[in-house]
């Protein structure tokens, strides 16, 4: 990328910042601010003042004693310096570290709640790794870029402008000449931050990397010792292990740079002021105090330049991740509701397909549903049956929007669920997936997960419709006991129950059940499908089933084969018919 570019897309990064995040604090940025000039000009206070104290006191005392009626003077201001400098620097520091953490965690609410409002689709293509990567290690080297860059930026260059008019003070034509060096020093400054911004985007993405890594292996631990592959896993986290290391390695090695070669040039400077201010003080153009206040106002001012060379390289790096980090804020929701989206109101849905086209990648010439025409009777039960891969999952997740139709409408009551807000459209819905969430929480909050408001009664009510209420009223807490991460103290078959007890809670009005009974043994099984059966009644209901023996009493059977329904009909006339749902239906592994 040409340096320009670069140029321009950090200053872009850190405008949008600033004008996004930033605005909300001026207040309390210019209180800082105050604090920053007090402290920058004790410090180039305290530059001007040695010349007094060497020519009127060190250097003229011993001709004129009178003149250590002075010392209280010179140095109580020499106090007030130091002590106006560290009061403001203590002040300024606490201010604008208050202004950077809560800038940082501005942008991690940001980031979450934009993933949240983020459709199926982008969470496949964006691993948990990558995201999770996104709101902790990517904010957190911008949370040190932040809090740095306002901590020190504001102070010290203030503290350099200040203390080079000193320099000008004291003689205009040395300071010209000393100053010469820094824009040497700021381009080698520039050209370091460049290729620090570069390196972030890569330690942020390797160390995204790791922590996919690592999160896959510990999700998938029992898969791992059950396969003797930890020796295999330590190897790959360790390989990921490595590369982060050698590119922040390298990131140090870059950034270190900059130190030795602003301390070579500086003690040439200084080589250089000192000849020429010697040979000065020998014409009479200028006294030791003078001399001396100089060499301390570019000494002091080497100090902030030396600050912002070290700031800039954690600005860059702060650059690189905030432009990750942006660039997924960036990404819309494929799925959001239109301006004038209407709230749903129904007790007794109809669902319509009308003319479904659906494709998971439009790049691809593979079309998961064609031309799906099908209607999910108010208060009726709907099975979906057929082969694995056949789209009777995807015809179940297009009814919240998880995923929107590639061409064709579907309708609740006559609406277009494009026409609805996606809240009120899943708020009358009620899931139990095949996949099984459990939350690191208690019986209670995963059961009344998405109906916060529940009262425990109806809580142990969902149970026992669940067939949950046994086995948790074994458990050392009750619902009170806290089930570790996605349920690790449940059976499958237990999981299962908790989510059906969820769905039971939530009693709304279309019920979508995939696979809900997959997990469960047969007397569980036997169990919790009178309770689905009273749960069914006066709701939409749309049942993903691989064993036929649950559906038969389903008012409307559908069969599906490539994406398109080849039968539908009662269990009864579908035997009859002696088709594809007879042979489902014959098959070993569907039988009762």
């Amino acid at each position: 990328m040409p340096s320009q570019e670069i140029t321009d897309k950090s200053t872009s990064v850190i405008m949008r910042l600033a004008k996004t995040y930033l605005r909300p604090y001026v207040g309390q940025l210019l209180v800082a601010l105050f604090f920053m000039i007090i402290g920058a000009a004790a410090t180039a206070s305290f530059a001007r003042l040695l010349q007094p104290v060497l020519d009127q006191l060190l250097i003229g005392v011993k001709e004129n004693p009178e003149q250590l009626s002075k010392v209280w003077n010179l140095g109580g201001s020499i106090f007030l310096c130091f002590f106006f400098s560290g009061m403001a620097t203590y002040l300024h520091t606490i201010k604008m570290n208050k202004i950077s953490q809560s800038i940082v965690a501005d942008i991690q609410k940001d980031v979450f709640s934009h993933f949240m409002k983020m459709e199926i689709a982008f969470f496949h293509a964006y691993p948990s790794g990558q995201l999770v990567s996104r709101i902790t290690n990517d904010v957190n080297v911008m949370r040190g870029a932040v809090s740095d860059s306002l901590t020190g930026i504001g102070k010290s260059l203030l503290t350099l402008i200040l203390l080079i008019a000193v320099m000008f003070f004291q003689d205009w034509k040395l300071a010209f000449i000393t100053l010469s060096v820094f824009p040497l020093v700021a381009g080698i400054v520039a050209l370091i931050g460049k290729r620090l911004r570069k390196l972030s985007h890569s330690i942020q993405s390797e160390t995204a990397n790791l922590m996919e890594t690592l999160i896959s292996i510990f999700q998938g631990i029992r898969q791992v010792q059950a396969y003797g592959m930890e020796q295999c896993e330590k190897d790959r986290s360790s390989k990921a292990v490595e590369s982060v290391k050698w590119l922040n390695i390298k990131a140090v090695r870059i950034g270190a740079i900059s130190t030795p070669v602003n301390e070579i040039m500086v003690g040439c400077v200084l080589f250089g002021i000192i000849l020429y201010g010697a040979h000065q003080i020998a014409a009479g153009n200028q006294t030791a105090g003078g001399l001396m206040s100089f060499i301390a106002a570019f000494s002091l001012a080497y100090e902030p330049m030396k600050k912002l060379a070290k700031l800039n390289n954690s600005l860059q790096l702060g650059v690189g991740a905030a432009d990750r980090v942006l660039k997924l804020l960036d990404v819309p929701p494929a799925i959001q509701d239109k301006p004038d989206a209407q709230e749903l109101k129904t007790t007794s849905p109809k669902i319509e397909l009308n003319n479904i086209v659906f494709e998971y990648d439009e790049t691809v010439d593979a079309r998961a549903l064609n031309d799906i025409n099908l209607e999910l009777k108010a208060g009726k039960v709907t099975a979906l049956v057929g082969a694995s891969g056949s789209g009777k999952t995807t015809i179940l997740n297009l009814i919240p929007r998880f995923y929107d139709v590639t061409s064709g409408a579907i309708k609740i009551d006559g609406i277009d669920i494009r026409d609805l807000t996606i809240k009120s459209l899943r708020k009358n819905i009620a899931l139990v997936s095949q996949d099984i969430t459990i939350f690191d929480d208690t019986v209670s909050a995963n059961i009344a997960y998405g109906t916060p408001d529940a009262k425990q009664s109806n809580i142990i009510k969902a149970a026992k419709m669940a067939a949950a209420d046994i086995f948790i009223s074994e458990m050392p807490e009750g619902y009170e006991t806290k089930l570790g991460e996605n349920g690790v103290k449940l059976s499958g078959g237990q999981k299962q129950r908790i989510s059906i007890a969820r769905a039971m809670l939530r009693d709304a009005p279309i019920l979508l059940l995939d696979e809900a009974t997959s997990a469960l043994d047969s007397k569980s099984e036997a169990l919790i499908q009178q309770s689905l059966h009273e749960l069914e009644k006066g709701r939409t209901t749309l049942i993903v089933a691989h064993r036929l023996s649950t559906i038969q009493q389903a008012d409307n059977i559908v069969v599906l084969e490539q994406g398109r329904i080849v039968e539908q009909g009662t269990h009864t006339a579908l035997i009859k018919k002696k088709g594809v749902y007879n042979q489902l239906y014959t098959q070993s592994n569907f039988k009762t």
